[in-house]
């Protein structure tokens, strides 16, 4: 199976493939200069726009790392989750052109999802005492903070650009919909409530839409390789509109994918 990096463009309303590899690739980034940066095989790997192919970031120890990655505001440092040197998923930060990671979470297993828009908190799940939730710290991994629970599974958190919400998908009663939360976690809202199985919320960074990734009813979990569709809904909630159906799920855009200019976003779907 073939993975191919798609770029797709709102003005054009059509998807191009930028990249494509036999080799298994997932979960894009799109950095401030310009390019991406995906994860292969617990590698990390940057894609150039003008020339793509896959160029090796150094995670120095960090060899397991999953797909939950991301760059910081300033497109300086990079998150990453890897389990390298511990018995579950940990959160660490670097420089990212790479370099030494520094660990962040302390207690485990900890997936990295999101960056507060000044860049000093984290957004994460992690499952502590009970079902995965949705977590904040500090950059040095102080301050954690629970935001979420009744719910049977949390994933996927991501920060609006002006920091005033935090995005993520839960499943409570058998359904999984898209809910929103303030960051010192009030007002909790339910933004869909339909048939789908909905996860990976992105808000846009200039805040007019949220990206997300739709199942068809009845779907267990974020399975790879599924007909799922791309879904664009306004970022105050309401009607919901599909951009297009592929190929993909799990690696699809499981990490924050827009390009900064909030026009176009890199996906991955498989084939």
């Amino acid at each position: 199976m073939r993975s191919a990096l798609c770029i797709y463009d709102l003005d054009q309303q059509a998807a191009e493939v930028l990249f494509a590899t036999d080799a298994h690739i997932e979960a894009p980034n799109w950095h401030p200069d310009g390019y991406l940066i995906v994860n292969s095989a617990g590698r990390l790997y940057r894609v150039d726009m003008a020339r793509p192919e896959l160029t090796p970031i150094d995670t120095g120890f960090a060899q397991a790392c999953n797909n939950d990655h991301g760059v910081s505001p300033d497109g300086q440092t990079l998150a990453i989750s890897d389990r390298s040197r511990t018995d579950g998923s940990c959160i660490y930060t670097l420089p990212v052109s790479g370099g030494t990671p520094s660990r962040v979470t302390q207690q485990l297993p900890s997936y990295w999802h999101g960056w507060s828009p000044d860049g000093q908190r984290l957004a994460y799940v992690g499952r502590r005492d009970g079902p995965f939730a949705l977590f904040t710290c500090q950059l040095d991994g102080t301050d954690e903070t629970c935001l979420t629970d009744g719910f049977d599974h949390v994933d996927g958190p991501d920060y609006t650009p002006d920091g005033q919400w935090i995005w993520f998908n839960a499943e409570r009663d058998g359904a999984v919909d898209l809910w929103r939360i303030r960051p010192d976690g009030t007002d909790l809202q339910q933004m869909t409530a339909d048939s789908h199985v909905n996860w990976f919320p992105h808000p846009c960074p200039k805040g007019a839409h949220v990206l997300y990734l739709a199942y068809p009813q009845g779907t267990d979990g974020h399975p790879a390789n599924r007909d799922v569709a791309l879904c664009l809904m306004p970022a105050d909630g309401g009607q919901t509109r599909q951009l297009l159906q592929i190929c993909g799920g799990q690696g699809s855009i499981n990490v924050p994918c827009w390009a900064p200019d909030g026009r176009r976003f890199a996906f991955m779907r498989f084939c």
